[in-house]
């Protein structure tokens, strides 16, 4: 499972001109599944992303959580955080899960990370969505659930 983690003033994910998510202050998670994941990658990430201290502190340094800050969490669908571009110029999706099944793990990371004690906003789950949001600081962050970077 892969996450491409953004710190936001704010952050909201429309369908056909209807806003389905949206947020203040906090962390904007686009969301890809890979195949062979499963539910402890959906809980392992879930624990990461709320956990993160990328917010600041009364002394200016980032050793905040989002829900230490009050903030929230809007999750997007994105499975082409798995595309493979290695070999010629047009992206390989074959590493992303089924629809059926990254679906599921979509909602199990929100839900964990709900759990945990972010209110999380999420996207349409195959949906062509339009994400807007203000970046913070920029904060930017690529997690995995099975490599580092």
């Amino acid at each position: 499972m892969r996450a491409c983690v953004q710190r936001v003033r704010r952050a909201s994910v429309s369908v056909a001109g209807e806003v389905v998510g949206r947020i203040g202050s906090g962390l904007l998670v686009l969301l890809g599944v890979a195949n062979g994941d499963d539910d402890n990658d959906a809980r392992y990430l879930a624990e990461k992303v709320v956990g993160l201290r990328v917010f600041e502190d009364d002394q200016g340094k980032m050793n905040r959580s989002v829900v230490e800050q009050g903030g929230a969490i809007l999750v997007v669908s994105q499975f082409t955080l798995l595309g493979d571009v290695r070999r010629g110029r047009r992206p390989s999706f074959t590493d992303a899960a089924p629809p059926q099944e990254a679906n599921r793990l979509y909602e199990v990371f929100a839900a964990e990370a709900a759990a945990r004690g972010a209110p999380v906003a999420t996207g349409r789950f195959q949906a062509h969505m339009e994400v807007e949001l203000v970046n913070d600081g920029p904060v930017t962050l690529l997690l995995d659930s099975r490599k580092l970077f």
